[in-house]
């Protein structure tokens, strides 16, 4: 029997969108496992997006069922407010209830900026961004109503740092921090608490990194190492009443390692009694700040440049 007696996540109802492969995956036989009843969303499309296959949630639920534990699949996309609405409705349709969303589904589009299309940004934007407002708005009802919930939305350190290529997914995972920041402050007050978790793994999305420097390969070996299993303790803890005071949060995972990560705050200030000039910014205020610029040219390899312990 895969439910545990009893569980963390023992009756409560988990909605897990991106779930027929990779982190998602994990994370839904891992909530399994604690006891949930899970919604398996995934439209199974290929990392750009396209197409579509309901196989990879089916055998997604047909092993937490296999298991003894208690799994739906929901085919729709996260992209289409209609369609995020059909995962929450789904859960309380068939289980009663929602306790906690894992906004999890994500596609890649990777292109350097200057060769970016509209269609490129507008997809990514929409499955990660808007795809995380579609579905919490959906739970935020159920949530408020019963006093009680989780959000779990993955960003990355691509939007929390940066890296080369990915203008669109780093804008939309940055973008997720600021939406569950708001969802955190504005549904306190209803016992609702939002936070973000950026994954450090190998899945078919890392996988399509592209790497030709030395440099690229190493990193890309490096995210070999790191399993995709790592990463769902921390969903069910959060996931968990365990975790009822942890909101408004930024974790990541990396293997064995959890993260908590700052938020943006002032570092530095000046002041000059008569106002500034376009001239006195740059003989006054510029020498005095350079020294705690960031480093322009950082990426997220370069913060996370040792093995994963």
């Amino acid at each position: 029997m895969i439910v545990s007696n009893p569980g963390m996540l023992e009756g409560k109802v988990v909605a897990i969108t991106g779930a027929g492969r990779g982190v998602g995956r994990e994370i839904a036989l891992l909530c399994a496992k604690e006891g949930a009843s899970v919604v398996v969303n995934d439209l199974g499309t290929s990392g750009e997006g396209e197409g579509t296959d309901l196989s990879p949630a089916q055998e997604t639920v047909n092993d937490i069922k296999a298991a003894g534990g208690k799994a739906i699949v929901n085919g729709a996309s996260v992209a289409d407010p209609a369609g995020a609405a059909s995962i929450i409705e789904d859960a309380v349709k068939t289980f009663g209830r929602i306790d906690a969303v894992v906004n999890n589904a994500g596609i890649l589009r990777d292109r350097i900026w200057h060769k970016m299309s509209h269609e490129d940004w507008n997809a990514v934007i929409d499955v990660h961004l808007n795809g995380c407002f579609n579905v919490s708005k959906a739970a935020t009802p159920y949530f408020k109503d019963q006093g009680s919930g989780s959000f779990i939305h993955f960003t990355s350190t691509s939007g929390l740092i940066g890296n080369f290529g990915q203008a669109n997914y780093s804008a939309a995972k940055l973008g997720i921090v600021g939406l569950s920041q708001s969802i955190a402050l504005d549904m306190a007050r209803a016992g609702v608490r939002s936070n973000c978790i950026a994954p450090f793994a190998w899945s078919r999305m890392t996988a399509s990194i592209p790497a030709s420097t030395p440099e690229e390969l190493e990193r890309v070996e490096r995210l070999k190492t790191m399993s995709a299993d790592k990463i769902a303790p921390l969903v069910v803890f959060l996931a968990s009443d365990a975790a009822q005071d942890v909101s408004n949060q930024i974790f990541a995972v990396r293997k064995n390692e959890i993260f908590l990560f700052s938020k943006p705050r002032p570092i530095r200030s000046m002041h000059r009694s008569e106002g500034w000039t376009a001239e006195s910014i740059a003989s006054e205020l510029l020498p005095a700040f350079r020294p705690s610029f960031a480093d322009p040219a950082e990426r997220s390899g370069d913060v996370f440049c040792y093995d994963p312990i």
